[in-house]
């Protein structure tokens, strides 16, 4: 390679993607233009907004680009006129096709938030709390046609304990994909060719984009499962359920193991440790929620506020 900066194309939209520019531009390469989605409606407003990774790019006076697909012949040659060596993509939300993964000399770099080829897909931080894994981290991967499919270049990993929601475990992704990112750029800059280890065959598993319905919690189910589904609902799209017959949106809860005869979704106990309902297996103890047009507030404001729940405990609803 000629002695000019490694040129960057960077390509992500959300917050998770922001740490990630940040290391392109600490690495010593030029970042010289960053895609982003197009500005979506957001608020109660409905006011077209950027992207926070198009907000962090225009703050370091770098090009954006926000095409609504890279399909066209147009936007692939305006992409190949940045004459990147690397496209760096990270939760970009558009496909990549064969052609533009072409245009880069160095190809695509892509960081993803889990350990492949377990979780590909649109939602791994969120779907591995919600099957209860026990570890998560992030690839950086050589990008390829396929899924999420490509050969692995560096890994991260980081435990994930029972007091993770979706959003500390985003956090922690966000922040570990930077890490790596810069360090296969140092490498790549020090003239040092990474390994690129493929994926294994065994183990793939798909992480399904989050769906709305599924915030909802059936108490039929285990608790320790409904636990797993409050903390990855946590921030978006939040688990909901009903306490006496009120709906209600469920921010934080831990399974205790306890053996009852209950029906489920009765309300066990009602004190300042929280709002203990029956489950299929096992008791969830509700600690945050937050009710309708409301804000979210600890289970002992909710009671103050709904104090027949303290002589309803333990009674068939």
């Amino acid at each position: 390679m000629s002695a000019r900066p490694l040129r960057i194309v960077f390509a992500g939209t959300p917050e998770f993607s922001v740490p990630c520019l940040e290391a392109c531009r600490s690495s010593g390469a030029e970042v010289v233009a960053v895609y982003t989605q197009p500005d979506r409606p957001a608020g109660r407003g409905r006011k077209l907004t950027p992207s926070p990774v198009k907000q962090a790019a225009l703050a370091a006076g770098i090009a954006v680009v926000q095409p609504e697909s890279l399909k066209p012949a147009e936007a692939q040659q305006a992409l190949a006129a940045y004459q990147p060596d690397l496209l760096v993509v990270v939760a970009y939300g558009l496909i990549l096709p064969r052609k533009v993964l072409a245009i880069p000399q160095l190809g695509c770099w892509n960081v993803h938030a889990s350990l492949l080829p377990r979780w590909r897909g649109a939602a791994p931080i969120q779907r591995a709390i919600l099957a209860g894994d026990t570890e998560s981290g992030v690839d950086l991967m050589q990008m390829e046609a396929g899924l999420d499919t490509g050969p692995v270049l560096l890994e991260r990993r980081t435990p994930i304990s029972r007091s993770d929601t979706g959003g500390t475990l985003h956090d922690r992704l966000s922040l570990l994909g930077a890490d790596v990112l810069l360090e296969g750029l140092r490498r790549t800059l020090a003239g040092e060719t990474l390994t690129a280890t493929a994926q294994p065959d065994a183990g793939v598993v798909y992480a399904h984009k989050l769906d709305k319905a599924e915030a909802k919690l059936d108490f039929n189910r285990p608790a320790i499962e409904l636990e797993r589904q409050v903390r990855a609902f946590d921030p978006w799209p939040v688990s909901e359920g009903e306490i006496a017959g009120e709906p209600l949106r469920l921010w934080a809860a831990h399974a205790l193991d306890q053996s009852h005869a209950a029906l489920p979704g009765s309300v066990l106990a009602a004190s300042r440790e929280g709002i203990d309902l029956a489950c299929g297996q096992g008791v969830l103890r509700i600690t945050a929620l937050q009710r309708a047009g409301g804000k979210r507030i600890s289970a002992t404001d909710y009671l103050n506020a709904r104090p027949e729940l303290r002589s309803l405990a333990g009674k068939a609803p």
